[in-house]
């Protein structure tokens, strides 16, 4: 099974994730935010990962302490339980529709971080996640699990369907892309970095 625990404090946050790539689609544990639990819910069950979460953060100042490093430290579990990433099929797009908002991802396990973020959000918060921090929670994981992700939200007007249909459409091509498929590494370098 492939599967990571990483633990990170700072005088900020104190988070630690164990991750499940093989896993069953769940989610367990606190952000201390709602919507974004609500949207880590999301990420779980349409990758089929399995995480448990344990995060305190310095919410009396906002919630982005709190996002950035909850991705950082699930980009990390998630480059560590991938392992040598032989076998794996890499590449990965999917689109997601949620009632009027389309959203696209498209994944490269490269071992080259890159984020292209193509979003605009209607509404400035969405419960007391501020939803400028969709963009820095996909940057601090593509970061820190060494992916190049692509994402544009292509249409949408509810902020709430516009950032669930990124996370779930993100979800579904990670789950596409770290999929064994065969015995060899998918580069001419022979090697996955």
């Amino acid at each position: 099974m492939r599967q990571e625990f990483i633990n990170r404090q700072t005088a900020e946050t104190r988070i630690s994730v164990n991750l499940s790539i093989d896993g069953t689609g769940s989610f367990d544990g606190s952000s201390g935010i709602g919507f974004f639990d609500h949207m880590l819910n999301s990420f779980a069950v349409h990758g089929g990962f399995d995480i448990v979460l344990s995060a305190k953060g310095d919410l009396n100042v906002d919630c982005h302490h709190t996002v950035e490093d909850i991705g950082i430290v699930l980009g990390r579990a998630f480059c560590g339980a991938l392992k040598d990433k032989r076998g794996i099929a890499r590449f990965a797009s999917c689109a997601v529709p949620m009632d009027e908002a389309l959203a696209r991802a498209v994944v490269d396990i490269s071992g080259r971080p890159y984020l292209v973020f193509d979003a605009k959000f209607a509404e400035s918060k969405v419960g007391e996640f501020d939803t400028c921090m969709t963009e820095e929670f996909f940057r601090a994981f593509a970061f820190n699990s060494g992916i190049t992700l692509h994402m544009a939200l292509l249409y949408g007007k509810n902020s709430h369907h516009c950032i669930e249909a990124l996370f779930k459409a993100t979800a579904r091509a990670l789950k596409a892309a770290a999929k064994i498929e065969s015995d060899d590494f998918l580069s001419t370098k022979e090697v996955i970095e």
